[in-house]
């Protein structure tokens, strides 16, 4: 994987095929392979490019400087300029959406077109905040994700009825267990109390340009449920499509309704 060095920190990259630019955001505790069926889709037309986040996969350290979404639009940003690219069709899920949707709000004119999927730029209700952040500090205090919150944790990212033996969930599982005590708390855990400490945004989502913006949703996605993507699609004034038979990673739940979904927008917008 090529890797650019950003805020001090080694920031690695998938970048696969050639055309118009699409920038694929990644969801919090997913690697590249979260949108593998995406890279093979979309780089027979496009050129793809997925940063990792920040201790996940083969990128470095979440950097010291980090202390919001804005500087994980920032620095993404930075890659691009480093990239020479000066526009992308920025396609972002959960955690991808929230600071791919910064990030078009930053620098508009970059954003050729953007599609925000099973994410949510209003605050984290303090519930979830308070139930996320108790997970958070037994991850640190334990110093990896001790079995039983293996089994709290992976669903979360699931359609309730998937199958638990199926390779999808018993390898997000396995990666899940695999994550080392260094990365947990100096980049899994940080990263994760800043995305649900997160600002709301919600009321500058009318600025974006409702042509050439999308939202979807996962019909059964628990985390982000459709009703927060209807608040989206109708502040911004845009389409929404629901994924039908898909949770929270419907890039990888229903890959075939989504690269369709996907192909037919960049077809109209890169």
């Amino acid at each position: 994987m090529p890797v650019a060095v950003i805020d001090g920190q080694p920031l690695h990259y998938v970048d696969q095929g050639s055309g118009p630019v699409v920038l694929l955001g990644s969801s919090y505790l997913w690697d590249r392979d979260m949108w593998s069926p995406q890279i093979e889709a979309l780089s027979q037309q496009y050129r793809v490019i997925v940063p990792e986040l920040w201790g996940h996969g083969e990128s470095g350290q979440l950097p010291a400087q980090t202390h919001s979404l804005d500087d994980l639009a920032r620095q993404t940003l930075a890659l691009l300029d480093q990239l020479d690219i000066a526009h992308i069709n920025l396609v972002g899920l959960s955690v991808g959406g929230m600071w791919g949707a910064r990030l078009a709000l930053l620098a508009p004119e970059r954003v050729n077109s953007l599609v925000l999927m099973d994410t949510y730029l209003g605050a984290e209700p303090e519930a979830t905040r308070q139930y996320y952040f108790s997970l958070f500090k037994m991850i640190e205090d334990a110093g990896a994700i001790p079995e039983p919150l293996l089994d709290v944790i992976a669903p979360i990212f699931f359609r309730p009825g998937i199958d638990r033996e199926s390779a999808l969930y018993q390898d997000f599982r396995k990666q899940l267990q695999g994550y080392s005590r260094e990365r947990l708390v100096h980049s899994i855990v940080p990263l994760g109390r800043l995305i649900f400490s997160r600002e709301d945004v919600l009321e500058q989502l009318p600025r974006l340009d409702a042509d050439t913006t999308l939202v979807m949703c996962g019909e059964q996605d628990k985390p982000r449920p459709p009703a927060e993507s209807e608040e989206m699609a109708g502040l911004i004034g845009c389409s929404l499509i629901l994924i039908p038979q898909a949770g929270h990673i419907s890039a990888r739940e229903n890959p075939d309704f989504v690269n369709e979904a996907l192909l037919t927008f960049l077809a109209n917008h890169a």
